[in-house]
């Protein structure tokens, strides 16, 4: 009787393996399709960050779209005019696209 037991267990085990292989498969599909763009599409979005100068122009998280007056780096702000006089202070990982790349894209 253990016999037969351990022959079943014997001819499942190669299953086991081809388990193993088919997650590590699913892992890979997912880092290659889902988090290595992610991964890119952040560092882009540093890069731009880091790159903030006056006069440039910009659209917040919030949708907003204006011109970068003044860069605060000691408290990590930016400061952005989004109409003529009016100014708002905004996070600056807040500040996300330049809209000259916006409008090219939409051509």
């Amino acid at each position: 009787m253990t016999t037969v037991i351990l022959a079943a267990q014997a001819a499942q085990g190669g299953g086991g393996l081809s388990m193993i292989i088919m997650i590590v498969a699913m892992f890979a599909i997912m880092y290659f399709f889902m988090i290595r763009p992610q991964q890119k599409k952040q560092k882009e979005i540093q890069k731009f960050q880091n790159s903030l100068a006056e006069g440039t122009q910009v659209i917040t998280g919030g949708g907003i779209y204006g011109s970068v007056k003044r860069i605060d780096l000691a408290t990590n702000t930016v400061e952005v005019e989004v109409a003529k006089g009016v100014v708002i202070r905004v996070d600056r990982s807040c500040v996300y696209k330049d809209m000259a790349s916006t409008r090219a894209q939409a051509k």
